[in-house]
């Protein structure tokens, strides 16, 4: 059977235009220029940075990556270096180096006063399109309890963080929920205009990391995403971020047949970070 094809071209999400579908995914690649002289990020219709939290944060201990034959388990931890530095150095970065690629920056924190915090101190800054909100962060109020776990965690971090800032936000979900569709509903209703789906899943492998779990994301994790996409744009009708496995432009094409607008390519960038300029390059050519 052959893959879904689908005619890429410029993509509008957030009231703009990303010259093509194509995103590197938050994690890939910090905060683009630890990129700079492999990749033309310019040739990406964006990056997505490394989630941003308020304070500087170490990451969990090494080991923090473990592969296996379906693909990679990762613990980092949000590893970043706080607010202040991202803003002041970081994005002044991406700014200044980048034409046409757009900036989307991942925002985490324990409390959803964090991510206010960090929505709130960025929301000027031109180079940002959007902000994606990490809701697969444990929720230190809740007693641990992920953000994107309950439909009232949902509701209560994209209301506080629609309420910080008029720039879009889209909330990146797990797919380890009893109903994903009904979470990306509150989140639309709360005032979201997109959702990135899906986030890693849990899993663990014995001695391999040092935190002793971590998330497993690589090529197993294409066709959940690709089935959490086409029901959400079927049911919901908002706009989907798709991501999870990515590694090729058949990979896109499905994504982009089950109803994304755009798709961001995470640990294949990992493994090769040429990949998303040859899919983003691969996918112009038809």
């Amino acid at each position: 059977m052959t893959a879904p094809r689908s005619t890429p071209r410029a993509s509008e999400l957030f009231g703009v235009t990303f010259q093509n579908p194509v995103l590197l995914a938050s994690g890939t690649a910090g905060f683009g220029r630890e990129v700079r002289d492999v990749i033309d990020l310019d040739a990406l219709g964006g990056i997505v940075t490394k989630a941003v939290t308020p304070e500087p944060r170490r990451g969990h201990a090494a080991p923090r990556v473990a592969e296996f034959p379906g693909g990679m388990l990762n613990a980092v931890g949000l590893a970043n270096p706080g607010l202040a530095t991202v803003r002041d150095h970081e994005l002044p970065w991406l700014a200044t180096h980048l034409r046409r690629a757009r900036v989307i920056v991942n925002v985490a924190g324990a409390t959803v006063d964090d991510y206010v915090a960090v929505i709130r101190d960025l929301a000027d800054l031109a180079v940002i399109t959007a902000f994606e909100l990490n809701a697969s962060c444990p929720n230190t109020s809740a007693g641990g309890l992920e953000f994107g776990a309950t439909p009232e965690g949902v509701r209560e971090l994209v209301r506080r963080c629609r309420g910080a800032t008029t720039k879009p936000i889209t909330v990146k979900l797990s797919p380890v929920v009893p109903d994903l569709t009904a979470l990306a509903q509150v989140a639309r209703d709360e005032g979201a205009d997109a959702v990135t789906l899906v986030n890693t899943i849990p899993g663990a492998l014995d001695h391999r990391l040092g935190n002793g779990s971590g998330g497993v994301s690589g090529p197993a994790l294409l066709p959940l995403g690709v089935l959490a996409t086409r029901r959400v744009t079927a049911r919901v009708g908002m706009p989907v971020i798709g991501v999870g496995g990515i590694r090729t432009a058949r990979d896109v094409r499905e994504y982009l047949a089950a109803g994304a607008t755009l798709v961001a390519i995470g640990t294949a960038a990992l493994a090769d970070p040429r990949v998303p300029e040859r899919v983003a390059r691969e996918l112009a050519r038809g």
